[in-house]
C-alpha cells in the first residue's frame, strides 16, 4: 500500500528514526483539511514507548474538523543537520509517518501526554503545575497511530 523509498541508499534505520523522533520538539502534521486541500500545521510531539506520537491542541479548530472528516494522516520531523568537514552543505535526516489520528478521550493519557510534551521543553514543576491547573481543562490530546515510516538522510548539495 505505501510506496517503498525511492533513493533508498539514503534510507535510515528503523532505530534511527526513533532516536530523531524523541530527540526533535516539533515536526509538521498534515491533515486532509477543508475541501480536499493539505492542511499542514508545525506541532510539537511527543513519542512514546509504544511506537505511538502524541500532540496537544484546542478542542476546536480546524485540524479538529479535518480529523473528523478523516482520519488519514501524515507527519514529518527533521533533525537540526551537520556538516562535514571542509563542506558547505548540510546533511539532513528526516522522518515521515503515515497513519491513523484520532482524539485521545482518556483523561489519565491526555494528563500522561501532557506532562511527557512539558517535560520535552522544561523541568519547571511550577509551570508544568500551573499549567495543568489551568490549560489542561481547555486541551484535546491526539494520537497517531503510524501504519508506515521512514527516514533518509539527504545531502542538501
Amino acid at each position: 500500500m505505501f510506496r517503498k523509498m525511492r533513493r533508498f541508499k539514503q534510507q535510515i534505520s528503523e532505530e534511527e528514526c526513533i532516536r530523531i523522533l524523541k530527540e526533535q520538539p516539533r515536526g509538521v502534521l498534515s491533515l486532509i483539511g477543508d475541501d480536499g486541500y493539505p492542511y499542514g500545521i508545525p506541532m510539537d510531539h511527543l513519542y512514546m514507548d509504544d511506537g505511538h506520537l502524541y500532540f496537544h491542541c484546542a478542542k476546536e479548530g480546524h485540524k479538529i474538523d479535518a480529523i473528523k472528516k478523516c482520519d488519514k494522516a501524515s507527519y514529518c520531523v527533521c533533525d537540526n543537520g551537520y556538516r562535514r568537514e571542509g563542506e558547505w552543505a548540510l546533511n539532513i535526516n528526516s522522518v515521515v509517518i503515515f497513519g491513523r489520528i484520532r482524539i485521545v478521550d482518556d483523561e489519565e493519557k491526555k494528563a500522561e501526554i501532557c506532562t511527557g510534551l512539558c517535560r520535552k521543553f522544561t523541568d519547571d514543576d511550577d509551570f508544568l503545575r500551573k499549567e495543568m491547573e489551568n490549560a489542561f481543562p481547555r486541551v484535546n490530546c491526539l494520537e497517531l497511530i503510524p501504519e508506515h515510516m521512514t527516514g533518509k538522510l539527504v545531502n542538501e548539495s
